[in-house]
């Protein structure tokens, strides 16, 4: 399965992020091309500000696999990690991440030295537009 088949999965759950008035990002953990984890950010669902997608991938991960690293795993996810989720993204040792969308403001690569560990392979720019699409049309929907 390709990178862009796992990207469209964590596009439909940042939309359904989105469409409960949180910001549309989604993410999804793969090994072996399995998805073992999920999530959309639910920072005002819950009313936590560490429910980000990510952190609730990463959480559902690790539970499904019985163990804290994600060394042979991939974590797709449609914006770019903030420092937090990149400084876990650091600890679970994950093998690879793939980004949808680049985050200009709040984005880890914002912040040097870099935040992933040195094994995780990075690949940018799968399906950006999409998600880009996806968070204009959400703020833009906040503004009017």
């Amino acid at each position: 399965m390709s990178d862009e088949y796992f990207m469209e999965i964590a596009l439909i759950l940042a939309e359904e992020a989105g469409a409960d008035g949180e910001i549309p990002v989604g993410a999804v953990v793969v090994c072996k091309n399995r998805i073992i984890g999920k999530g959309r950010n639910q920072t005002e669902q819950l009313g936590d500000v560490t429910a980000h997608a990510e952190m609730l991938a990463i959480t559902a991960a690790t539970q499904s696999l019985g163990s804290k690293y994600l060394t042979d795993c991939t974590l797709y996810v449609t914006l770019e990690p903030c420092v937090m989720c990149a400084g876990a993204l650091y600890w679970v040792q994950l093998s690879r991440l793939v980004i949808g969308a680049t985050d200009p403001k709040r984005g880890y690569n914002r912040v040097s030295p870099p935040l992933l560990h040195p094994k995780t392979r990075l690949e940018t720019g799968v399906l950006a537009g999409e998600s880009e699409t996806l968070l204009a049309n959400f703020f833009r929907g906040l503004r009017t």
